[in-house]
């Protein structure tokens, strides 16, 4: 008997977006209507909408099968399909063609509070959200203490779940999926709603629902725990499956885009003093480059001889990577004209272990006076090796999107 518990053939999905193009009465068309005798003034406005439509297909030709006990990545941009596979897969939407065969049942943890009703208690939701994933009464039952032990809600039990925090939520949501004994679960990532704390606490569980023989999938934009975690990986791009393989191996192909850039511009007043208006960072994804270049507009009205300084943060905000004060300074003054001016300098990775780092920049006289600041301007995430002797970096631009780079650093 075939040990296939999920397979996809030919999927596809599509979608059609509707585009109005509206034409406005304006004051010389009422004045000739009325001079025409027309018997009505205003033109119908629903005739001076021009309805347009377009196919959007967000999977296309999808392809893949999942073996039973298999954890399963499933990674790529904003808009790959990644969602909407798994919204497929959950039966919350119907494909437009193709064939999925599912074997088992499936519990879905796509949104927050997905099945939650606000008005009920934490109690009364647990077995709500139980009987929607198909659980008979006494399997609640059964897991109910220890469901309620793995949220860390049991003082907020009996209260209604409107009054629930976020993370509240997630933890509440993400134990009844895990703990109600699914042959597939299936997680989309809003372990990120979660502290630190929870989320290794989840990951622990998804490691040992798929431990036990059961099936998981698992979508994240966080290279490090799809690799920890998974045993497979699939990547998505734009809408169509770009490879299927290993984690180590797919990952790979997902960061490598060697011509990738980010920049960010700010939106601030040219009141004369000095001020960075944009930056850009670059990677030349050279062989053994441990760099990225970092390039800045900055503007001011006078002539200034200042201090460009680059502050390098952990996820918990600890200063790392230059001295106790986390400050790299790559020249000791740089010379402002009048005007925009444009500073360029490279920044060193070699020594950064795995994990996320924050990139905020100051302008400044060293210990005298601060010009400007921008926090958190870029994001550094580094990931566990793809291959031996390799890390990677993904790099985003806080707020202003993201992109994946791959970089070769110096293993001590």
């Amino acid at each position: 008997m075939s040990d296939t518990i999920i397979r996809v053939e030919n999927l596809g999905k599509k979608y059609i977006i509707g585009h109005q193009q509206e034409k406005y009465t304006t004051l010389r068309d009422v004045i000739a209507s009325r001079a025409k005798g027309l018997l009505k003034p205003f033109r119908n406005r629903k005739s001076d909408i021009q309805n347009s439509q377009e196919e959007f297909w967000a999977l296309k030709d999808v392809f893949f099968e999942i073996k039973q006990g298999d954890r399963v990545g499933i990674i790529g941009r904003n808009g790959a399909g990644k969602s909407t596979l798994l919204k497929i897969l959950s039966r919350i939407t119907e494909p437009t063609k193709g064939s999925i065969n599912i074997k088992g049942r499936v519990a879905s943890l796509l949104e927050v509070g997905t099945g939650f009703h606000p008005e009920l208690t934490g109690r009364e939701n647990i077995y709500l959200n139980g009987a929607i994933l198909g659980m008979s009464k006494v399997e609640i039952k059964r897991n109910f203490d220890e469901i309620v032990a793995f949220a860390e809600v049991e003082k907020f039990l009996d209260t209604p779940v409107k009054r629930y925090s976020s993370g509240m939520y997630v933890r509440l949501a993400f134990a009844v999926a895990a703990h109600l004994e699914p042959e597939i679960l299936i997680v989309d990532e809003v372990l990120a709603v979660g502290d630190v704390q929870f989320q290794k606490k989840c990951l622990g569980k998804m490691q040992e629902v798929g431990q036990s023989g059961r099936t998981v999938l698992f979508v994240s934009h966080n290279m490090s725990t799809v690799q920890f975690l998974c045993s497979t990986c699939i990547l998505l791009d734009s809408g169509s499956v770009i490879a299927n393989s290993t984690p180590s191996s797919v990952v790979e192909v997902y960061l490598k885009d060697t011509s990738a850039s980010q920049s960010f511009t700010r939106s601030v007043q040219k009141s004369g003093k000095p001020t960075i208006v944009s930056g850009e960072i670059i990677s030349k994804f050279e062989l053994g480059d441990s760099k990225v270049e970092i390039n800045l507009t900055i503007y001011t009205s006078e002539y200034h001889n200042l201090s460009l300084e680059l502050r390098l943060h952990d996820a918990a905000g600890i200063p790392v990577g230059f001295g106790n004060f986390g400050i790299y300074r790559p020249s000791e003054v740089i010379a402002l004209s009048p005007g925009e001016n444009s500073v360029s300098f490279m920044l060193s990775l070699e020594q950064l272990a795995v994990g996320s780092y924050y990139i905020s920049l100051d302008l400044a006289l060293p210990w005298l006076e601060y010009y400007d600041r921008v926090e958190n301007c870029f994001l550094l995430e580094v990931v566990r090796p793809p291959k031996d002797g390799a890390h990677c970096v993904m790099l985003q631009s806080w707020g202003y999107g993201s992109l994946e780079l791959p970089l070769e650093l110096i293993s001590n």
